[in-house]
């Protein structure tokens, strides 16, 4: 179906802003796309999920760009059909986002979307600790940009199960390309890092992920150290550790170097001798915290020297009085000040609430259609409507004298 007439697009704050102008924006974003008809769908889409209200869906869409009858089944094969390259569109929006964010992590956000049936791709059965029981999903993981007060979704990936990956008629009705094979969340983590790396929109970020993302950090951290990347991994508190070489142990209980232990034991029993005092904000509230810090080696690692990158160091954060239970950080920042380790462990909090909203205002769980193209559009497309209304707010403020 053709566009019969241009949707009724949002306005721009500021008409000589190119970042705030709509237009403008969708060309960075959606230029690439070849034909003419695309790139107006696309702008319809776009529009739909900023204007529309509630669930978004392809109707809702359709109306919300002040679509012709019949608009939202073109919406829909847009989205579910056409074979665009959501990759372009991706690196456009991470340019803009690491702009707009100088000084920023990366951080690691995921989405769980329940379905019925078995035909949406990724679709399996998963345990989810939070709601206390198995569900049927799909479960989407992300890389944000985070700085100390925002977090900007650049790039996705679906995590994909052996028995979806093993059935050759669901992937072939599905369009999963053959490149895509199950993987454990680490992996994909690591996978969305190295095309972000690729693309160098912005000098070295530390990987900062904290434990909602049930990510074996450990894995993920020998091989982020292989690629000399810095990361700053939240571990479980029975996370094995073992002492690093020549480390000064305070005197406690600690068996020999090369006998792993708990990272609770290791901090309990000797693992640091000085813990600092320092006040964290959180929630708008300032809390003080008792912070111990240590430098460790994985098991199966061996005894490097510091530059090779195998020796890290353990964070354990106890908040006052023991109203909540320690939390154990791991990271290879080991010559940065222990204040500034903490200042990056406030990114992880700002992308579950930027994943929460694109979740209840830009459409993330709303993906009708059941192919893998399609989920990497719709994707593409609630994440570029995140950073429009981001930069849109941006363009309302005062300016500051």
């Amino acid at each position: 179906m053709a566009l019969s007439h241009r949707a009724v697009l949002p306005q721009p704050q500021h008409a000589d802003d190119r970042m705030t102008d709509f237009t403008g924006f969708t060309q960075d974003v959606f230029g690439h796309l070849p034909r003419v008809d695309q790139r107006r769908w696309a702008d319809a889409y776009l529009c739909g999920l900023l204007t529309a209200p509630g669930k978004k869906t392809v109707s809702r869409l359709a109306k919300g760009a002040c679509l012709p009858r019949g608009a939202a089944q073109a919406l829909q094969q847009f989205i579910s059909a056409s074979p665009w390259d959501w990759s372009a569109a991706r690196e456009s929006l991470a340019r803009k986002a690491a702009v707009r964010l100088p000084g920023h992590s990366w951080t690691v956000g995921t989405t769980l979307v329940e379905k019925r049936g078995e035909h949406s791709v990724g679709v399996h059965r998963r345990f989810v600790p939070e709601a206390g029981r198995t569900v049927n999903c799909q479960v989407g993981i992300g890389l944000f940009l985070t700085s100390g007060s925002e977090s900007v979704p650049v790039e996705w990936s679906l995590l994909m199960d052996e028995a979806w990956c093993g059935d050759e008629v669901r992937r072939r009705r599905a369009r999963v390309p053959d490149a895509v094979r199950a993987k454990p969340a680490w992996a994909h983590v690591l996978e969305l890092a190295d095309r972000l790396a690729a693309l160098k929109v912005s000098g070295p970020a530390p990987l900062v992920i904290d434990r909602h993302c049930a990510l074996d950090a450990a894995r993920l951290a020998a091989h982020l150290q292989l690629r000399e990347r810095d990361f700053v991994l939240e571990v479980r508190p029975d996370q094995p550790v073992l002492p690093a070489p020549h480390a000064a142990i305070g005197i406690g209980t600690l068996p020999g170097p090369d006998r792993p232990v708990s990272a609770r034991q290791f901090m309990r029993e000797g693992g640091a001798r000085h813990p600092s005092v320092i006040d964290v904000e959180q929630g708008g509230r300032t809390r003080r915290v008792q912070v111990f810090s240590a430098p460790v080696r994985l098991p199966g690692t061996s005894p490097a020297a510091p530059s090779t990158g195998r020796v890290h160091r353990l964070i354990a954060e106890q908040f006052s009085a023991g109203r909540r239970p320690a939390r154990f950080w791991l990271t290879s920042l080991g010559d940065r000040r222990t204040d500034e380790v903490l200042s990056l462990l406030r990114g992880p909090s700002l992308t579950h609430a930027t994943t929460q909203r694109l979740e209840d205002d830009f459409g993330l769980l709303d993906f009708e259609g059941r192919s893998y193209p399609g989920w990497h559009h719709h994707m593409t497309m609630s994440s570029a409507a995140y950073l429009y209304h981001r930069l849109q707010h941006c363009a309302r403020q005062p300016a500051r004298l």
